[in-house]
């Protein structure tokens, strides 16, 4: 029977090996990841190991309003606040895995009075305290302890994701403002254009060298423009309103500064491919996922072997039926109890099947979420290339414009070009004003949303 109980043991423990595993990362090819906007290979081909995501968020936005409107949303906005109960959460359930490995103790004392007959009562009492340590043989208590550490990471990176969200959001949203309130002003501007049209156009018709057409045209025109005026004005305090909300204040006007005041890099180092694996939270949280559902799967194959439980107990008591008599006596025990499933109507095989289902889910999430970030980093710097080649063009179309709207006016008081022509070069002016602020605009929201594609935002 010993020599049995030894091969046994020797079976289970060569069996049981792999539950003691710790979780590696899966190959994985970051080649091509991030694809070059100029380059004829498609793919972009960095020596440099620094990446424009590990400056700290105030060396990339310098706009002290703007660095102001970020703080004061770090340490107010409601989503972050609960990301860090969350981590507070998930610590207190970590301390809990951990103080598996020691034993449980329990008092629970006991006191009888009985009597027979009518007889003077008997007086029993006992003041038990007893202790249960469950032996980690099989690592079943190890790997829900690692999974419990792998789940603090995600919790943490979870609360990154969110921080780094917050921050890119203040900043779009920021940079939105500067944008309308641009694009308000060349409307204005163009209003009081466009009223000098009108009234040009008006006294013309006095003249009797118009016709009443071409100052119904200029009239509806100008209406127009107040009209555009008048959206750009409610897309502003809409803007207002939701910037409020993310800072987690009640709606209000937001100090800001002027569009052509700001200065962001325009150089850009993305790093090496796999800098990303490490430096985005949220790729970072995809793969803690992929490493708890690793120790998972490694806690539901340990249930198929044997729990091993020591208890004891030491007691203070008097009673007789124990074989003591007063005064009280020390009483103490202790056993060893082995538990080994065998048939537990397919729970435990279904257990296993179910953790490595989600150890694969978890795989391809990690995956997607890779290829995600190398999407988001191409389309950020691809946004900021061609936004910058048409601010550049914008440019110079808006020169060449606003020397047409004057040309075109001069010809008309010369009755050499119609009403049609005046009204469209100011359509078209406007119209190549309000684009080149939208594609400067976007140049800043590739800037943001490169540095927040490169795990930037953290620090």
């Amino acid at each position: 029977m010993k020599k049995l109980m030894m091969i046994m043991s020797a079976t289970l423990l060569l069996g049981s090996c792999g539950l003691y595993n710790k979780y590696e990362r899966p190959d994985v090819n970051t080649t091509g990841l991030v694809r070059d906007v100029n380059s004829l290979t498609d793919t972009l081909a960095v020596s440099d190991t620094t990446s424009f995501g590990n400056l700290p968020w105030r060396s990339v936005f310098t706009d002290p309003q703007l660095q102001a409107l970020i703080e004061t949303g770090l340490n107010n906005n409601f989503d972050l606040l609960n990301a860090a109960l969350n981590v507070k959460m998930v610590e207190a359930q970590l301390a809990v895995a951990k103080l598996a490995f020691v034993p449980s103790f329990s008092f629970t004392p006991q006191g009888t009075l009985s009597s027979w007959d009518g007889h003077t009562p008997s007086k029993i009492y006992s003041l038990p305290v007893n202790a249960s340590w469950s032996i980690d043989l099989f690592g079943n208590l190890l790997s829900q302890k690692r999974s419990a550490q792998m789940a603090l990471l995600a919790t943490k990176d979870y609360q990154l994701v969110v921080k780094t969200n917050i921050v890119a959001g203040i900043a779009n949203m920021y940079y939105t403002l500067l944008m309308l309130d641009r694009q308000l002003e060349i409307v204005t501007d163009m209003e009081g254009l466009v009223k000098e049209t009108w009234d040009m156009m008006a006294l013309q018709k006095n003249l009797g060298w118009a016709r009443s057409t071409s100052v119904q045209s200029a009239e509806a025109n100008y209406y127009a423009i107040q009209a555009q005026a008048a959206d750009l004005r409610r897309q502003i305090r809409e803007t207002e309103n939701s910037l409020s909300l993310l800072l987690g204040q009640p709606a209000q006007t937001i100090a800001r500064g002027k569009l052509d005041n700001q200065s962001l890099p325009t150089e850009f180092s993305t790093g090496i491919a796999l800098q990303m694996l490490n430096n985005r939270p949220d790729v970072h949280y995809a793969e803690m996922s992929l490493a708890q559902c690793f120790y998972n799967t490694q806690t539901a194959r340990s249930r198929f072997y044997p729990s091993i439980t020591i208890s004891g107990s030491g007691a203070y008591t008097n009673n007789s039926g124990a074989g003591l008599v007063n005064p009280g006596k020390l009483l103490l025990s202790a056993v060893g109890s082995l538990v080994q499933p065998i048939f537990q109507n397919g729970q435990i095989v279904a257990g296993l099947k179910v953790a490595k289902a989600q150890q694969e889910q978890a795989f391809n999430t990690w995956q997607n979420a890779i290829l995600k970030a190398g999407s988001e980093v191409s389309n950020a710097l691809v946004l900021y290339n061609s936004s910058d080649e048409k601010s550049k063009l914008e440019e110079k179309q808006v020169a060449v414009l606003k020397q047409n709207v004057e040309d075109t006016k001069q010809l008309y008081k010369s009755s050499g070009s119609n009403y049609l022509e005046v009204i469209t070069a100011e359509t078209s002016l406007l119209n190549a004003e309000l684009s080149k602020t939208a594609d400067d605009f976007y140049k800043m929201q590739a800037v943001v949303s490169l540095y927040t594609a490169l795990g930037g935002g953290r620090n």
